[in-house]
């Protein structure tokens, strides 16, 4: 099977980034790509009042059309970065994830669990997500006809106990806007972890580039096999990581080398 993972560089501008992400998701198809990973805040990276004002109900409105329009077109599963979504609070929305297959049915909604609230003093970057989203609840994979994939967002990268809670899975998607600083720090080595750890597929899609908000992402969008072995890459601006994954390589290797079989579950020391 072969997956990609679509690096942008989302403005403000939302119908300029949804041309942007019709091309790449068009080359990527064109190219054999049968899933494809959208960015985080694929649409708009803007402020909040922006994200508020382009929100959606769930199974209405013009993001949701276009990620079902275009997994219909290309004949293709697509993983939707994230959308904002209307939340039980009027004030916040969901960071949600939704991912199409390719009679352009909705298979899953994952919403953000993990909101990026932090400080980074050295580099005078400030983050407060849920300023603006709601905390998701629960834990998403979906079936598709190549197996399990689940799902997590940017900062959700960071809990591994996240990925441990998916069973079966054969793939994560991590769509992502992974700011500069953390990136070049920690986005490698957290994706090669969480492909060893859980002998899975990564398709990880990342923002990778200055934004129109100030902001720089690191882009670095990859795609890594169940051994830590990077397959693709795309390190700045906009572009594809494609890569062919090979299930009969993962299933092998689980058999060979164990290691989800041999955990064990630990009880918490006083």
């Amino acid at each position: 099977m072969k997956v990609a993972a679509i690096q942008m560089i989302s403005n403000a501008n939302v119908e300029e980034n949804l041309a942007q992400a019709e091309q790449l998701i068009k080359q990527a198809a064109t190219q054999g790509a049968q899933l494809i990973v959208l960015p985080e805040n694929f649409a708009l990276m803007g402020e909040t009042t922006e994200i508020l004002n382009i929100a959606e109900p769930a199974e209405k409105g013009n993001l949701q059309k276009f990620l079902k329009n275009q997994s219909l077109k290309n004949k293709i599963y697509l993983i939707g970065g994230s959308i904002p979504l209307f939340s039980e609070n009027s004030n916040k929305v969901y960071s949600s994830c939704l991912v199409f297959d390719p009679n352009g049915k909705q298979i899953a909604r994952y919403n953000k669990i993990h909101l990026f609230d932090v400080q980074i003093p050295e580099q005078n970057e400030s983050y407060k997500e849920s300023a603006t989203y709601e905390y998701g609840k629960e834990v998403v994979i979906c079936d598709t006809a190549f197996g399990k994939i689940g799902i997590g967002i940017c900062y959700d990268l960071r809990f591994p106990e996240l990925f441990r809670a998916m069973r079966d899975i054969t793939m994560i998607a991590i769509p992502a806007a992974f700011t500069q600083t953390t990136g070049e720090a920690h986005w490698e080595i957290l994706l090669k972890a969480r492909a060893i750890e859980n002998q899975t597929y990564i398709i990880a899609a990342n923002q990778g580039g200055k934004h129109q908000n100030g902001r720089e992402t690191f882009g670095n969008s990859m795609i890594i096999d169940p051994w830590g072995k990077v397959l693709s890459r795309i390190e700045k601006g906009q572009g594809i990581a494609i890569a062919d994954c090979d299930f009969n390589y993962l299933h092998n290797l689980r058999k060979t080398f164990p290691v989800l079989e041999h955990r064990h579950i630990y009880e918490t020391a006083n």
